[in-house]
């Protein structure tokens, strides 16, 4: 089954039944889950594989050499397994690893970056961008240089904010102490750039404090703000790219999810506040 076609690996099927492989996806834990709830409504029919490496969660707080080891061990564990596509939905693995692993696997490759910097500079009408995140995709300056990319002159300010990721998982998504941390967080911002008009959400816990970010940024600005998801847009470029490859599966009916994990501590509890809809359990896999 495993092919190093140019050094890469790969998973050797009839062409035919490339199409009904699963979409591969990773994370640093359970955050990610936010991606698969948006590929589940944008490609409902296709059967998605998700790992969350909750073992070694967080990724944000270690070395730029660490994420990629650790990025590395995900994508094979996938990729071994069958996948058509592999989706990167850590900000920090797609920040420090995205190289080593287009060197590394021969599927299509979506990371969490430059769909998220393309929504934002597409939807920003004065070019000033914000972006939060965690420290490790801060430093990596990755958001910059992709959005720079696009677009030629853009102003990005970044803000590192840890206190985000275990308010989202807690649960404590509203209410005084979010909006508190967020007040403090995006008022810093604010005297980075006092013309944002647009934020980046470049982490996968953020979406879960979406409203509180966005009442916050308002209240900020004072002026509406557009958020950017990048779990959406991380959906809708997988989706392009599969059409423009010939793979979207031909099957009917709601696809199939299977959940990994390499630690099931708490998963139940906090499983569902992400993926928003019952799941059938994961399966304890070790790297």
């Amino acid at each position: 089954r495993r092919n190093s076609r140019r050094g890469r690996l790969s998973v050797m099927v009839p062409p035919g039944m490339r199409r009904e492989l699963p979409i591969g996806v990773f994370d640093s834990g359970i955050g990610g889950l936010t991606v698969v709830h948006a590929l589940r409504q944008a490609l409902p029919s296709e059967n998605i594989l998700y790992l969350g490496d909750t073992a070694r969660v967080p990724y944000g707080s270690k070395s730029p050499d660490t994420v990629v080891r650790y990025a590395r061990a995900c994508a094979e564990f996938l990729v071994q397994r069958g996948i058509k596509v592999l989706v990167v939905a850590c900000n920090t693995a797609s920040a420090h690893a995205l190289t080593a692993l287009r060197q590394q696997v021969d599927v299509i490759l979506v990371d969490a970056v430059w769909p998220g910097a393309a929504a934002a500079q597409q939807v920003s009408e004065n070019g000033h961008i914000g972006v939060l995140g965690t420290l490790g995709t801060v430093r990596s300056d990755a958001y910059p240089r992709a959005l720079a990319a696009q677009r030629p002159g853009v102003v990005v300010s970044q803000m590192a904010c840890p206190l985000l990721v275990p308010l989202a998982e807690e649960g404590w998504t509203e209410g005084p102490v979010p909006e508190q941390v967020a007040t403090r967080y995006l008022a810093e911002l604010a005297e980075k750039d006092s013309n944002i008009d647009t934020l980046v959400l470049g982490c996968t816990h953020y979406p879960l404090l979406r409203p509180v970010l966005d009442k916050v940024a308002e209240a900020t600005w004072g002026h509406r703000v557009t958020l950017v998801d990048s779990a959406g847009a991380m959906a809708d470029t997988t989706r392009a790219l599969m059409t423009a490859d010939g793979v979207l599966g031909t099957r009917a009916g709601r696809g199939e999810l299977v959940l990994c994990v390499t630690d099931a501590s708490r998963l139940d509890e906090l499983a569902p506040r992400f993926l928003a809809e019952p799941f059938a359990g994961f399966s304890l896999v070790d790297l």
